[in-house]
């Protein structure tokens, strides 16, 4: 229940929800997740992404059932608690808590190598405190850079897809869809591929400051997913066309690479400015979520009651933001955490697991039951096939998480 006077404004509407979703999505996926993704699914690569989609797809249509009946910041931590029982809430939000923050931190990374690899910590650490600095001033401020974000990031996307299949080096035969790196290569590149797309319900996160929530967010989650699929789908295509399975799978920067092979290297720094753009907007997106999640398991005291207060002028929870924000900036500060897109998406599949069951409840008919259960199979699927370390890792804080519960369990007065 949210208190009387710390309700959130509701000044989002279907476009700028749209973007949020766009703005989570595009970036990560597109220039950091499909070079890993090829290691491991070879020419499976394009099986991998339909699997990640179909996932996505069940867990988005699952968010905005459950977004529709809780229209409340938080996410699938609300809908867990509502739905399953306090214990649940509480694990999808850790969850998603660490596992993002995690993420932030590699997106921050991501800008610093992109833009001065020699100062990269430096850069990152910049670049969190910039971006809370535009989440503080209000959530419409932060939808309206996002925009700009999406449409630098869109314009540069598409010349990768028009340079590179209208290439002489673009070849058909590229394309050939097989199962090189085996069932268990195209499952781990799916997990990997899915940090790319959990970005689609952060405009459920956000359902306090959405204008008629219970119309728009049903509407905002799949469009934005879809948006996002054909856009990765296109630049899939793209440049596996020019490089090949192995080719991309040994790239470092590949749409990069993918221009330079096309015969236009001249487009490789505007790549790069474009892959730096992407990651802003991703990690812009990613510091709102997570700050909102804290915001609601600080007003049911998970986390310190203080982090539920919300900015009187603002009107945004600015204690949850600055919070996230100097926790990201000392990860960003200390340890590269690019190699953990795998213990992200361990976090996030366990999450919208939890969202999955939450839908699950809310109707108990067969038909209606579908769409939850296949989520719900395909987010554990995904999660236990992402590499060892990715799965021990997350198995660890999560049972931390579990230990911090039962430990504040025993302290509260019941």
């Amino acid at each position: 229940m949210t208190p009387a006077g710390s309700g959130l404004r509701r000044t989002l509407g279907l476009s700028d929800a749209v973007v949020v979703g766009l703005g989570s999505m595009i970036g990560a996926g597109v220039f950091v997740a499909l070079a890993p993704a090829a290691r491991a699914a070879g020419s499976g690569l394009l099986l991998a992404l339909a699997a990640a989609a179909v996932v996505a797809y069940c867990n988005a249509m699952s968010s905005a059932r459950l977004a529709v009946r809780y229209p409340a910041s938080g996410g699938t931590y609300v809908y867990g608690r509502e739905r399953l029982g306090e214990f649940w809430g509480y694990l999808a939000g850790w969850a998603f808590v660490v596992g993002k923050t995690a993420s932030c931190a590699a997106m921050a990374l991501t800008v610093g190598a992109y833009v001065w690899p020699e100062q990269a910590h430096a850069v990152a650490v910049a670049a969190v405190v910039a971006l809370t600095a535009v989440n503080y001033g209000g959530v419409q401020k932060s939808a309206w850079l996002t925009r700009v974000v999406v449409a630098l990031v869109l314009a540069v996307l598409a010349s990768v897809v028009v340079v590179s299949l209208g290439s002489g080096r673009a070849d058909a035969g590229r394309l050939d869809i097989g199962l090189s790196g085996g069932v268990g290569g195209v499952l781990q590149a799916a997990g990997l591929l899915f940090f790319a797309f959990a970005g689609y319900a952060r405009v459920a996160t956000l359902g306090e400051e959405v204008r008629d929530p219970r119309r728009t967010i049903p509407r905002a989650i799949p469009l934005a997913l879809g948006l996002t699929l054909a856009v990765y789908g296109c630049v899939a295509v793209a440049v596996l066309s020019v490089l090949g399975p192995a080719g991309l799978g040994q790239a470092t920067a590949p749409l990069a690479e993918a221009v330079r092979a096309a015969g236009v290297p001249a487009l490789a720094p505007v790549v790069r400015v474009g892959a730096a753009v992407a990651a802003l907007g991703s990690l812009l997106a990613l510091i709102l979520g997570v700050s909102r999640t804290t915001l609601a398991m600080a007003r049911d005291r998970h986390l310190p009651r203080a982090l539920a207060a919300v900015h009187p002028r603002f009107q945004v929870p600015h204690r949850a933001e600055l919070a996230v924000g100097a926790g990201v900036a000392v990860l960003a500060a200390t340890v590269d955490v690019r190699g953990a897109i795998g213990f992200s998406s361990f976090g996030v599949l366990v999450y919208y697991a939890v969202a999955n069951a939450s839908a699950w409840t809310l109707d108990p008919s067969r038909v209606s039951r579908v769409v939850p259960a296949l989520g719900l199979v395909g987010c554990v699927l995904l999660a236990f096939s992402l590499p060892a370390l990715s799965v021990v890792v997350g198995v660890g804080v999560l049972a931390v998480g579990v230990v911090a519960y039962g430990v504040r369990g025993q302290q509260v007065p019941r």
